[in-house]
């Protein structure tokens, strides 16, 4: 994490200060490395629900075979765990939302340098955060494991029962035989293999990251006055996201994931249709209002499901020996889905009717 808080700032710095092309593809680079690292160290099942960064190396997100991951989840009680995984979803939400909201307010660069405090204020504040217990009692250090164990659940806590479960649990892991990935072909993880796989390429094909970076881009086109449109369309998320959170442990994945992927259906329709009757010199006041309609219809169901349940059946639908492997494989697939749209997004709408694009997805 503190390495990432290093990538991120020099990103800021590169971005802030550049004078051309090749300051601010370093700035994506040092962006896509940073990212990467701690949105899979801190809590790999929502870090690709953003899609907040494009360039990030694959290979970066790989990380957790070499670092143990998921700092949220060895950090937790097990009463917690859930809560903790929803409470850093909503922050990532929130960061983008306020985000969205302050740059229709300042400059690009004052943007960029308002993004170095945040990085620079996680690097201070890991100097007085423990190590986790879990990485910890994975490499032995017994003393250490238990102090951090006990800083994170209070010096008056009983630590051992829980100590106990975490060393079996590592023991049971060690045990277990290691996966490799041409071993997931195998009849018995086909299935699993397969759910994971489609729901992240339905997540990310469905269009979420050409409309997330592009909304500003497609007020425009449609009418719509893009700072408002993009302010609305950046608090929309905080709400629904929390709902999502709410009824996916009511109502089941399933049921979410039909009403998600509905209405990011009607609103890649209502967004067609808007194009469409804009090429046929339609109202344009309608259109801008149907533009709005279909974007928010689409934005808001899918913060409901599509953005975060997928990942939450991906951490349940594999057994133990296997999630590693079948985690890092998922979000490969993840990941290049996000960079295939967000890369050729733009490019379709230039070269294309946008009905025709929204159609698509």
């Amino acid at each position: 994490m503190g390495l990432s808080s290093i990538f991120c700032i020099v990103r800021w710095l590169a971005v802030y200060f550049s004078k051309g092309v090749i300051a601010l593809d370093l700035g994506r680079v040092c962006n896509g490395f940073g990212i990467g690292l701690i949105s899979y160290t801190v809590c790999s099942q929502t870090s690709s629900q953003t899609g907040n960064v494009i360039d990030a190396m694959l290979f970066v997100r790989l990380i957790k075979e070499l670092i143990g991951a998921d700092f949220f989840a060895e950090i937790a009680p097990k009463t917690l765990r859930g809560a903790l995984t929803t409470l850093n979803q909503l922050m990532i939400v929130t960061g983008i939302s306020v985000t969205f909201i302050v740059g229709t307010l300042v400059s690009w660069r004052t943007l960029a340098a308002i993004g170095i405090l945040p990085c620079f204020l996680l690097l201070v504040g890991l100097f007085i955060v423990p190590e986790s217990p879990r990485w910890l009692a994975k490499v032995g250090r017994k003393k250490e494991f238990e102090f951090a164990l006990r800083r994170f659940r209070g010096k008056d806590a009983d630590i051992s029962e829980e100590a106990a479960e975490i060393q079996e649990y590592i023991e049971t892991i060690q045990d277990l035989p290691r996966v490799r990935v041409l071993d997931l072909l195998e009849r018995r993880y086909l299935l699993s293999v397969t759910v994971g796989v489609g729901l992240m390429v339905f997540q990310q094909f469905g269009g979420i990251n050409g409309i997330n970076f592009y909304a500003t881009n497609i007020f425009k086109s449609a009418g719509f006055p893009s700072n408002i449109g993009t302010i609305i369309f950046a608090r929309i998320q905080l709400p629904f996201t929390f709902l999502g959170a709410i009824l996916s442990d009511r109502v089941g994945r399933r049921p979410l994931l039909f009403f998600s992927a509905s209405g990011m259906l009607i609103g890649c329709i209502l967004l067609a249709t808007c194009f469409y009757m804009k090429v046929h010199d339609s109202s344009s006041g309608f259109v801008a209002i149907l533009a709005l309609t279909g974007i928010l219809t689409y934005i808001g169901t899918y913060s409901v499901g599509m953005g975060g349940v997928p990942w939450v059946m991906v951490s349940e639908i594999f057994p133990i020996n296997v999630k590693g492997t079948a985690g890092s494989l998922v979000t490969l697939v993840n990941w290049f889905g996000s960079w295939a749209v967000s890369f050729t997004f733009n490019f379709l709408m230039s070269w294309s009717s946008c009905d025709w694009l929204f159609f698509s997805y």
